[in-house]
């Protein structure tokens, strides 16, 4: 089993910024990858960035390119996701989610094993 905990959510002004951290506990040694998603009200919880857990390839959302970065530090088993240039748009409940499959980078909800609880960010215009 792997524990995964958000934190780093909160209220910021458009254009403004915050990180979000996923520190991940357990049996970590089996993660390949990790990813965060984001769920707005209503809508389906879509792909925001991903991260191989050893490499540390990344790939983004084509919403996010440019004003999100993904990295992680491997020594202390957590991620990370810099938001800067934030957005109204941008406004969901976030959720950090780890994959034990041999295949990393997954844009699908479905190719990872384990998710943290979410932690919410808003973007006020």
């Amino acid at each position: 089993q792997v524990q995964l905990v958000e934190s780093g959510g909160g209220l910021v002004q458009a254009g403004g910024s915050l990180r979000l951290s996923c520190r991940a506990s357990g049996r970590t040694f089996s993660i390949y990858g990790m990813a965060w998603f984001r769920q707005a009200p209503g809508k389906e919880r879509e792909f925001v960035a991903a991260i191989s857990w050893i490499g540390g390839n990344t790939n983004y959302a084509d919403s996010v390119k440019g004003r999100f970065t993904i990295s992680r530090d491997y020594a202390k088993n957590t991620m990370y996701l810099e938001m800067n240039s934030l957005k109204p748009e941008d406004t969901a409940v976030y959720y950090c989610a780890a994959s034990t499959g041999t295949v990393v980078g997954g844009v699908t909800a479905r190719e990872y094993d384990y998710w943290g609880q979410g932690t919410q960010v808003t973007v006020s215009s």
